[in-house]
């Protein structure tokens, strides 16, 4: 053998070795192994999902059949052999353990409606994990955003009027005032408007973000908005200089959850799968940072009988439901909900939650407080779930969809007069006459 063929054949021995060698170090997995799955994950895009039999058939062959449900961004290419365990004589055959005996049992489910009492047509509205577009007065009309438009629906009567038409963009969230007189509305050009609904008139228009508006929330005079720019802006809607408050480098990506309690307690989620709590609308920092979640957290509601309770849900990597004690920053209770987590609501009678869920199952869940059994799945819609609205006495809930309907279910008892759900609901109504 000469010097150019033993030359060759180490040449070719070696590019073998190579191929066969692991390239990871020894605790850091190789990034070569992330898949097309893990690629979708770190995207951190929410409203990815097959459009068609044809793409959920695709995404099955090519993700494999859990698609998107437990895929690791990241995996060791060599995988360790699982042991078997060893056999022991001494194996429990049975055990009446304290936790076994204080785990929950299955309750008697109550009867739930399994199809909604009324649908309503909503042509145009815009298939958005990230937008809030319906909410529900305490006078009892519903502000439906389609596209550029705002439409009110009196719940009572059945009348619909358009209420506003942008010039440019998108209607991306909406949110009434505790009072139910004043809407503010966030648009796709980080402008938020506020309108008095019974004049149909525009009152003011704050500026100020940077990125679309993602999330508003009410507690008094203030107005938080959460946007793409991944900051919160305090507005106090009573002086001429309405930027009060500027929460700039707590949530490093899209802000796409607001919701205040009684006390005027905030939470805020984001995209970048945290949830923070801010004790006061001036707060400078947050309270308690939350870190559970392992997607972005649009859903989040306060309980409104339990002060500091919350309850947070998880986009498509995650799909967990949460409940948090706010004041300690503990995890009460997690459950998996086998989708993305877009919106929930409480009962206030029924002391249960319901949460609005997109891809994969596009359902309503059912969850006893406090241990999240789930009680029942409504299922009806085509399309992902964007959002939930709840009418003023609680008995009725509104899901929003991407198929382009609304529908009523049926889901609770209507609460005491002096009970209703929400937040602020003892705000009072002359709070807002001063808007300038």
């Amino acid at each position: 053998m000469d010097a150019s063929t033993a030359a060759r054949f180490n040449l070719e021995k070696r590019r073998v070795d190579d191929e066969n060698a692991c390239m990871s170090d020894r605790l850091v997995p190789s990034r070569g192994t992330c898949s097309s799955t893990g690629h979708l994950k770190l995207e951190r895009d929410e409203n990815w999902a097959p459009r068609n039999e044809y793409h959920e058939v695709l995404s099955k062959n090519v993700l494999g059949q859990e698609s998107l449900n437990n895929m690791k961004v990241l995996s060791y290419k060599r995988k360790p052999i699982r042991q078997e365990a060893a056999q022991n004589q001494f194996k429990v055959l049975f055990s009446n353990s304290r936790d076994s005996a204080t785990k929950p049992r299955p309750i008697a489910n109550r009867v739930v409606p399994q199809s909604p009492m009324k649908v309503l047509d909503a042509p145009g509205i815009v298939d958005d994990f990230y937008s809030h577009p319906v909410d529900w007065s305490s006078t009892n009309i519903i502000a439906v955003a389609l596209s550029e438009m705002v439409f009110l629906f009196d719940a009572q009567s059945g009348q619909t009027e358009k209420l506003l038409s942008l010039p440019s963009g998108n209607v991306t969230t909406l949110r009434w005032t505790a009072e139910g007189a004043h809407l503010s509305v966030g648009t796709s050009s980080g402008e938020v408007q506020i309108w008095d609904a019974s004049a149909q008139r525009q009152l003011r228009n704050l500026r100020g973000h940077g990125g679309r508006i993602g999330a508003l929330a009410w507690h008094q005079h203030v107005l938080s908005s959460g946007s793409a720019d991944a900051e919160i802006h305090q507005h106090d809607v009573r002086v001429r200089e309405h930027l009060i408050g500027r929460r700039a480098g707590v949530h490093a990506d899209f802000v796409c959850g607001l919701d205040y309690n009684t006390d005027g307690m905030l939470a805020s989620g984001g995209n970048d799968n945290s949830v923070c709590i801010w004790e006061n609308p001036m707060s400078s920092s947050p309270l308690h940072t939350l870190t559970e979640h392992s997607a972005a957290v649009k859903a989040l509601k306060w309980c409104p009988w339990q002060r500091h309770v919350l309850a947070t849900g998880g986009g498509t990597a995650d799909r967990q439901v949460c409940l948090w004690n706010a004041s300690s920053g503990r995890l009460l209770m997690s459950a998996d909900a086998e989708s993305q987590v877009t919106g929930i609501v409480w009962g206030m009678q029924e002391k249960e939650l319901l949460t609005a869920h997109g891809y994969s199952r596009n359902q309503l869940s059912l969850w006893k407080y406090p241990s999240l059994c789930k009680a029942a799945d409504l299922e009806g819609h085509t399309g992902r779930l964007l959002c939930l609205a709840q009418s003023p006495d609680g008995s009725l809930v509104c899901s929003s969809s991407a198929d382009e309907t609304l529908r009523f279910w049926q889901v609770f008892s209507p609460a005491a007069a002096n009970a209703k759900h929400g937040s602020n609901r003892t705000a009072p109504k002359s709070i807002l006459k001063t808007i300038r």
